[in-house]
Parts: structure tokens; sequence; C-alpha cells
């Protein structure tokens, strides 16, 4: 704009200028400034221990000497209890033999959510999830906070790994169930209770209940009680502790999105509109740059949207708002030719020829049509100089209280 009053100047210039900036395509695909987050969108509260799953592969890391490569992590949304696989490979089978393990302890769970990687999308889960009468939900593309319970618990063993592991770290697959068995005895943030109550009921004697008895010395139980009424009583504990369990959650849950959508800003599209998707680049997966435009085919829900993209392995995708931002079109602007004035053409201050009839090519129109053209074309009536008129009147009404200003 500064550089641009210096020499010209019109009518909205400041809004023309600001939207042929904010229009140009390379600067809105290279721009590194990220759209406002959505608000977020809380998960339902489960209350059944393993009736949803979330479900995540972690590697590779270093070939323990097991020869194992991968973790496959296994959440459970209700208690918040983990469970680890150390895998040698992440194929379907593999992870499938791991799944029935666990569902014999645990039982079959309604829904699993993992992303949307090729093991898991696998046809061989596909046909044990319909075998087991289990739902598969999947993350959007990118967005890995679907599955923040999972993504979240990764982060925390990873940090828990690195301090056990020796120098060469192949021996992390031995401290797995040391590690697994602290993490279950710690009350959770969300729940207040540790992942061992919500699911037995009771305390579980580690560690620290041993170092007690050992300061206090073996005292002898009190008389056992039978078995019908130590159910009675576990289910009532497990009651108890399942309703303030999901109190809990539900105030964690409000205080999470309060501090979240501190920074977000509701955004939405509409159908045919031009997007431009936040996806990672052809030459590293880590490096993510603005791809398009798209176009956006449909709203699925609060955050998520269907997006036309025409590549070689689809033709579409469901992505979260937080990787779209909006395409900015840049309106068709008049062309104007500017012919340049030599100092030889400056005659006595005149920047335009005076225009003569023998100019003019009429030679398209009748003879007849020639006469009236040339008739118009006199020299009084086109002059170098600006003139006046009393043919037309026109009456410039203003505001009251406005102030006239002049044009330069």
């Amino acid at each position: 704009m500064a550089r641009i009053k210096n020499y010209f100047h019109w009518p909205g210039m400041c809004s023309d200028v600001t939207l042929f900036c904010k229009s140009c395509p390379q600067c809105q695909k290279s721009s590194l400034k990220i759209p406002s987050r959505a608000p977020l969108q809380s998960l339902p509260i489960i209350s059944t221990p393993f009736e949803r799953l979330g479900m995540d592969i972690v590697g590779p890391l270093e070939r323990s000497k097991a020869g194992n490569h991968y973790m496959l992590v296994v959440t459970d949304y209700a208690t918040k209890y983990p469970e680890v696989f150390p895998l040698r490979s992440i194929k379907a089978k593999a992870v499938a033999l791991c799944l029935i393990q666990f569902f014999s302890r645990v039982g079959f769970p309604r829904e699993i959510l993992t992303d949307r990687g090729t093991n898991f999308m696998s046809t061989l889960l596909k046909q044990v999830y319909q075998l087991l009468g289990i739902k598969s939900l999947r993350t959007t593309p990118y967005h890995p906070q679907t599955d923040g319970l999972t993504e979240r618990f990764n982060q925390t063993l990873k940090q828990m790994l690195r301090k056990f592991v020796n120098e060469t770290g192949t021996d992390w697959d031995r401290w797995l169930p040391y590690l697994l068995f602290a993490y279950r005895e710690v009350p959770q943030a969300s729940t207040g209770f540790s992942p061992f109550e919500l699911l037995y009921g009771h305390e579980v004697r580690g560690p620290l209940s041993l170092l007690r008895e050992t300061w206090e010395g073996d005292q002898e139980r009190s008389q056992a009680v039978n078995v019908v009424s130590y159910v009675v009583q576990m289910r009532e504990r497990l009651e108890k502790m399942t309703e303030l369990a999901q109190a809990h959650k539900a105030e964690a849950q409000q205080h999470q999105k309060a501090w979240y959508d501190q920074s977000a800003r509701q955004r939405s599209f509409s159908p045919g509109q031009k997007v431009l998707v936040l996806l990672p680049s052809d030459d590293s997966k880590l490096l993510a740059k603005w791809q398009g435009p798209y176009e956006i085919q449909k709203k699925l829900g609060q955050t998520t949207y269907k997006v036309a993209i025409l590549d070689q392995s689809r033709s579409s995708r469901v992505l979260h708002i937080n990787l779209l931002k909006e395409w900015v079109e840049r309106p068709k602007a008049d062309v104007f030719l500017i012919r340049e004035v030599s100092e030889e053409e400056e005659v006595d201050d005149q920047y335009l020829p005076k225009p003569t009839p023998q100019d003019l090519d009429l030679n398209h129109l009748p003879e007849e049509r020639q006469a009236q053209v040339r008739n118009l074309c006199k020299l009084d009536v086109f002059s170098e100089n600006p003139g006046r008129t009393d043919i037309v009147e026109h009456d410039i009404v203003l505001k009251d209280g406005a102030s006239v200003r002049r044009m330069s």
C-alpha cells in the first residue's frame, strides 16, 4: 500500500490490494500460518470395562534379543487399563493372534478404535471383527487426537522405557511387565482411580503394600468371608467406584474442553467450496504442506468433511477441519493497456493527438453511415481540453454532516 500510494489512487484501493495479496496462490500454499483449530468434540463416556478399546502400533523400535521390533498397544476407555504385546512383525495375522489372547482374558469388546494403518484395515482383521461382532472405528487421517487415550499412553510408555533400557536398547521387551504394573497401579487423572482398582474393585497388592507389611510385621488376616459375600461386596464397591469415575471423567472433559477451546474458533465449509489441505509431501512423510485447491463434497460431522482429492490412490478423503483452510480465488480483473508517450510526442503539453475525421477507418460501414459518423467527429465536439455541458444535469445528495472530500 505504501508503494502504490506514491503513484496511484482509486476508490476501494485498500480492499483491492488486500484481496489481491490474500488470493495469491503461491502465498496460500506456502504460508506457515495454521487456521484456528476447531472447538474440541468430547467423546462419549464409556462405563463398561472393555466395551470400547483403543489400539495402535508403536515402532519400529530397536531389535530386541527376542527379535521384536514393534509394540501392539491396547487401552480400555472405561478403566484406562493398558496392555502391550511385543511383535516381530505388524502383519494382520500377528495382530489378530495378540487380540485373541487379550479377548480370552477380558471378553469381546463392542468397538475398537484404530488409525488407518494398512494392518488394521486388512481383510483378515475385518473378518475377525465380523466373526466376533466387533464394530471397527477409525480416526480421521493425520488427526491422532481422535484416539488421544492410546496416543498419550504411547508417549508415557516410551518415556518410561528410555529410563530402563540398556545402552543398546535391546532389552526393552523385558521391562514391559514391570512398567505396565507400575502404570496400572497409579491413579489416572480423569477417573481418580487406578486402572487396577476400576478393573478388580480393590487395591492391588503391589511393592508399597509389601513394604508396609514388612514394616508392620506379619499380622494375621481377619477371618475370610465366604465367596458369595465377597462377590456382593466387590460388586457394591465397583458400582460406587464406577459412579465416581464417571463423575471425574465428565469433570475432566469439561476442564479439557474449556482449556482447549480458549484458542479455538468455529469454522465451517459448504459443499462445492474450494479448500487447501495440509497433507504430507511426496518428498518426506514427516513434512506437510498445503496442497490443492480441492473441493468439499460433503459435511459428515461437526468437524469432518469429505474432500475430493483426485490423486492416483483415491478420489476422495475424509479429513478433519483442522487440516483445511479456505481457498481464496483471485478475481478476474480488467486489463488496461498503457501507451508509453515519448518526449518527442509532447507538443504544447498535449499528451494525446488531436482526433481528426480523416484518421478514422470507416470502410466497413456503408457510405451513408460513414457520412453520419464523420459529421459527428468534428473538432468542436472532440477537443483535447475538457469542457462543460448543460444538456444533462445530476444532483449529488450528501448525508447530513458529511464532509466533502476532493479526490486528486
